[in-house]
């Protein structure tokens, strides 16, 4: 259970702070979108190709599933729209 609500989480958390920095730098709300897609997504990205190497006993299972079968699929269907209609609501 920590683990599915850390993927669920996590990305929100990146997404919200990359949104904060970009209403401080004054960024485009598409810009800011991107970063915001980029930063959620850096969990599903980044983790299957490191974790094997920075951690060698831990389990590909746990970490390319929770990766792969929650949160990405999180950030299409919710994650995005979500961050979209943030950004709308900061920047009007």
């Amino acid at each position: 259970m920590f683990l599915a609500g850390f993927a669920l989480l996590m990305p929100m958390v990146n997404a919200s702070i990359a949104i904060a920095l970009a209403h401080s730098f004054g960024m485009a709300q598409g810009d800011a979108l991107l970063l915001a897609c980029l930063a959620a997504s850096g969990s599903y990205i980044v983790v299957p190709a490191i974790c094997r190497y920075a951690i060698p006993e831990a389990k590909p299972g746990v970490y390319f599933s929770m990766s792969l079968a929650f949160t990405f699929p999180f950030n299409i269907v919710i994650g995005i729209p979500l961050y979209y209609a943030v950004i709308n609501a900061v920047w009007n």
